[in-house]
């Protein structure tokens, strides 16, 4: 059987399930051409980026930037979905677990429909500016050898990118081992930029001879080396395009044999799972055992501590707030090492507009399970304001944290409340803008034992609303921001002030529209 009859089934079929998903609702189309938007976005700054060189005939830009930016682009296919936009789940590999298919024929099929995805074509037109600066600089030949090379790099990206899903799906058979790795992979992912800001704040003091040394040795690993092809040939080494190509080549070959080895595994899914855990029983009562024993007694209580339980032990909601706390810690301490005060200060302040963003799809984490606090009729203010203050358990005592990290480093304790008052004010804006949208535009989760992942395709215009809400609440708060700036001994109490106003303005406006949305949001949060 050819190679297209084979692989052909499976882009028909991700295709036609995107299509079902965006069938009759608007709000989803609206996303997922924002979506599309900001993908073209990204391809066209990357490849304005990667074209400069040649522009201006600079080849030594091009050495430099072109195996560092294709590392990053490699890496960040790992990464990037994990921490902002969730895995791909359309084609979830256990979908097809009891269907008479050859191994070769599933990963060719499940390889072939990621690369026809907004993703991949974007990542494809935006290294094109590769191909741009080497035809430029060396002629027809360099540009030629430069195509090669961004193909074979996206095959790599793509092959990587479901490679390492599905070994962690396999990895994932017990609730300890999926907690365990959703803390590292959570770690891992927002360590990428911290660590780019500081990488970008030593480049004033960085020694270039070494630079362009260490660009070299990338160039030659599978993550650099598909984007040097083409400037190999300008340069007039043309004899190690077939070497680099052999990586690369090589790289995805042992990919793909992993990927196989793993695939039957992930297939199979969590049922094989050893036995569960057997114990003393609790003898206390129902209400009892989910309420703290310094927890009200009231129906706001039993909420908001059922919800406090679940932002703990629920594996994908333990991921956002160790997503937070990474992000918040690390990005002032890394914007402080790389070189000021004043950066760690402004980071400091992102932090309180990035906390809520965990809520933008609350309601999803749940799934089905929603259905009981339909039919129990709870009222949508009550649901709201638990939710917001189980959340408020974790949140405020890290921004705490973050205003103690951000002042000392900066060199300034005494704008220690200042900050905290500050991040209080965006946090509080922020609520404001996420409980509306949590309520309108959520979305339902796989039922799957990956912490990341996401049904039905579209991650990126999925998490438009919550990126938005998170650009308001910096425009929101910017009047405590300023205020603070002028006078700081205002800012703690005005910060408390504004955000809680704001805060109870968005959560009253978020539970009439949950009183009236009960049913929609429950059909739009059950996996189909």
């Amino acid at each position: 059987m050819a190679l297209g009859a084979t692989v052909w089934p499976f882009v028909r079929l991700k295709l036609r399930i995107t299509a079902n998903s965006l069938r009759d609702r608007p709000a989803r189309i609206v996303m997922f051409v924002l979506g599309v938007i900001a993908a073209c976005g990204f391809a066209v700054l990357g490849y304005a980026m990667f074209a400069l060189p040649g522009v201006l005939g600079r080849p030594g830009i091009a050495e430099i930037l072109f195996p560092f930016g294709g590392a990053v682009l490699v890496l960040g296919w790992v990464f990037l979905p994990l921490l902002f936009f969730g895995v791909d789940n359309t084609l979830d590999p256990a979908q097809f677990a009891l269907l008479p298919l050859r191994r070769p024929t599933l990963i060719a099929g499940m390889a072939t429909a990621a690369l026809v995805g907004v993703p991949a074509l974007a990542t494809l037109a935006a290294t094109s500016g590769t191909v741009h600066t080497a035809g430029s600089l060396g002629g027809p030949a360099a540009a030629l050898a430069g195509l090669t090379g961004i193909l074979s790099g996206l095959l790599l990206c793509v092959v990587l990118s479901r490679a390492v899903i599905s070994a962690f799906a396999t990895a994932l058979r017990s609730r300890r081992a999926r907690d365990l790795a959703t803390i590292l992979l959570a770690v891992v992912a927002a360590s990428i930029g911290p660590l780019e800001l500081t990488l970008l704040g030593l480049l004033d003091r960085a020694d270039w001879s070494a630079v362009e040394a260490i660009a070299e040795v990338t160039g030659w690993t599978p993550f650099g080396a598909p984007y040097t092809m083409g400037l190999d040939v300008a340069r007039g080494r043309a004899w190690t395009v077939p070497l680099k190509l052999l990586i690369v080549l090589t790289t995805v070959t042992g990919l793909l044999l992993w990927w196989g080895r793993t695939l039957e595994q992930a297939m199979v899914g969590a049922s094989g799972a050893g036995p569960a855990r057997t114990g003393s029983p609790d003898t206390r009562g129902p209400v009892a055992q989910l309420l703290f024993r310094w927890w009200p007694r009231t129906r706001f209580g039993a909420l908001t501590a059922r919800e406090t339980r679940y932002w703990w032990r629920e594996t994908r909601r333990r991921a956002a707030l160790v997503t937070l706390a990474m992000a918040g810690v690390f990005l002032p301490l890394s914007t402080a090492f790389a070189g000021g005060g004043l950066g760690a200060t402004g980071f400091g302040f992102m932090v309180g507009a990035i906390a809520p963003i965990g809520l933008a799809n609350q309601f999803g984490y749940e799934g089905s399970a929603y259905a009981t606090n339909v039919a129990t009729g709870i009222p949508g203010r009550l649901e709201v304001h638990s939710r917001a203050a189980a959340h408020a358990v974790f949140t405020v005592p890290l921004l705490l944290l973050v205003a103690i990290v951000t002042g000392l480093v900066a060199g300034g304790p005494e704008t220690i409340a200042a900050q905290f008052g500050t991040m209080l004010a965006t946090y509080g804006v922020g609520l404001a803008l996420v409980l509306p949208i949590s309520v309108r535009a959520a979305y339902s989760l796989p039922d799957t034992s990956g912490p990341f992942a996401l049904s039905s395709g579209g991650g990126l215009s999925k998490s438009l609303p919550g990126i938005a809400a998170l650009f308001g609440a910096m425009l929101g708060a910017l009047p405590v921001v300023l205020m603070a700036w002028q006078w700081p001994w205002t800012a703690l109490p005005v910060g408390v002030l504004y955000g809680g106003a704001a805060y109870l303005l968005g959560a009253h406006l978020a539970g009439r529209l949950l009183d009236r949305r009960m049913p929609e949001l429950l059909a739009a949060v059950t996996p189909r």
